[in-house]
């Protein structure tokens, strides 16, 4: 009987190693294969009825039952399970936390809701739940905009209370991502965008904004110097930062550093591609944000100012040709010369780019990097008995990540890519239902973290994707 480590979804705890697979789909529960693994209404920390809808009309069209299944316990996930929603002074006010962990993320917050913003306009309450995820954000980005996660109680003590420099209340955890803060930004525009509403870009989200463009100018480092330093007491080489917190030597070439990957694994070399590329995107978005709200032109100015410097960087610093790919991104550099060629299979990747941007699509840049992605040449490519996909340092060498499968799907536009990893997917969901972080590659029941929203949301995100363009892949 296979190993499962505990694995809760409101309403259904199960100890895996007490349960065989026969006895989840069968005798468990029944004669339905497949119930639903949602919480009770009554206990759902959120409910839209634009969400339902789409729902409901979405699985209606997939054929398959096990993936109608798992996408009725995915796509609502993050709605059912992590969401803090009051109030605040006048003012919505939301706190999401990533799942399993009860901290919020700037980072995998504005994920989660991603999938519903198409609704925002039709769901008043789904409206005011994405302002009040900006305006939280915003608290956070004052609190501090080199932190990654945060706490809603501010006397709330992380587990990670002895990193050094220590932490001000209502920080998780403070590793700096380039990413963290260019989410803030893509949730804000996309809202605005879809509604019109300026009622968030209030003078406290002006601070917010100027403070994250202040930290990208200042992790230019281009005095050689920052303010910047983390150090944790760990064992783990990719939890901690070398040269006593300050990240490895760099040359200033008008690139970003940031210290962490969105896999909160540390950086190998400084200039984190994948990042300075979404720091562009979000650079942009922000000139418009403060040309067209606050009617800021200087300022604005300045932001695609940045924004074209960071660009003309990657452009020269990061591209390369590769003896067997063509021109294609390097993961990491250094500005001296040195590069580091793969992928973390997260958000941003260098896979993901065609979906933060899907003009990356038309990039032969990009075309070159993807294939070179899903290759031998690419250390972070696995091939095992359960599935092929990008795995991540973060979880070993043998370790696959649903994410990437679910990236490489949507980031494709052959069908029979994305029918193969549909059955991926649904041959390594472990009989839960329910994305994880990672699985083996060879035995899918050995998975890492049991309730990771932004995994579940990701992959309704997926197939609801895949109904509009390609409906005939689910109903088949």
């Amino acid at each position: 009987m296979k190993r499962r480590e505990f694995i809760k979804h409101s309403g259904i705890a199960l100890t895996g190693s007490l349960l065989a697979p026969s006895i989840l789909t069968e005798g468990f529960f029944g004669s339905n294969p497949f119930p639903t693994n949602r919480p009770p209404l009554a206990d759902r920390t959120f409910t839209s009825k634009s969400v339902e809808k789409v729902l409901a009309e979405t699985k209606a069209m997939i054929a398959d039952p096990e993936i109608a299944w798992m996408f009725e316990n995915c796509f609502p996930n993050t709605l059912d399970t992590t969401v803090d929603y009051e109030v605040i002074d006048g003012k919505p006010d939301t706190f999401i936390i990533t799942g399993d962990i009860d901290a919020m993320w700037l980072r995998d917050s504005t994920a989660q809701v991603w999938p519903y913003m198409p609704f925002i306009n039709e769901d008043a309450e789904l409206k005011d739940l994405v302002a009040g995820l900006v305006n939280r954000q915003v608290k956070c980005i004052h609190t501090d905009p080199y932190a990654n996660a945060f706490y809603k109680d501010l006397e709330k003590e992380s587990e990670w209370s002895e990193d050094l420099p220590d932490t001000v209340p209502g920080v998780h955890e403070r590793k700096w991502e380039i990413d963290s803060l260019c989410y803030f930004i893509r949730l804000s525009k996309e809202y605005f965008d879809l509604t019109g509403d300026t009622s968030v870009f209030d003078e406290a989200w002006d601070k917010a904004g100027k403070a994250v463009y202040n930290t990208f100018v200042t992790e230019q480092r281009k005095d050689g110097t920052t303010p910047y330093e983390f150090v944790r007491r760990t064992t783990s080489m990719i939890d901690g930062v070398p040269f006593n917190g300050k990240s490895r030597p760099i040359k200033p070439v008008g690139l970003i550093c940031s210290a962490f990957r969105p896999s909160d694994d540390s950086t190998n070399f400084p200039f984190l591609i994948p990042s300075n590329i979404f720091a562009v995107i979000s650079l942009n978005q922000m000139s418009e944000i403060y040309s067209n709200v606050y009617g800021d032109d200087e300022f604005a100015s300045m932001c695609l100012s940045l924004s074209e410097e960071v660009n003309s960087a990657i452009e020269e610093y990061a591209i390369a040709e590769h003896l067997d790919f063509g021109r294609m991104y390097a993961y990491e550099v250094d500005g001296f010369g040195n590069k580091i060629y793969m992928d973390d299979a997260n958000v941003p990747s260098l896979m993901s780019l065609a979906y933060l941007n899907p003009d990356f699509k038309d990039s032969e840049i990009y075309q070159n990097t993807r294939r070179f992605l899903l290759s031998d040449h690419n250390p972070y490519f696995l091939k095992g008995k359960a599935a092929e996909g990008q795995a991540s340092p973060h979880s070993g060498k043998e370790s696959i990540w649903p994410m990437g499968i679910i990236l490489r799907a949507m980031t494709s536009e052959n069908p029979d890519e994305i029918k193969q990893c549909l059955a991926w997917l649904k041959a390594t969901h472990a009989d839960t239902g329910f994305m994880h972080e990672s699985f083996h590659k060879d035995d899918p029941f050995r998975f890492t973290r049991s309730w990771f929203a932004w995994a579940n949301t990701l992959f309704g995100e997926l197939i609801v994707n895949v109904s509009k363009k390609y409906p005939e892949i689910l109903s088949s």
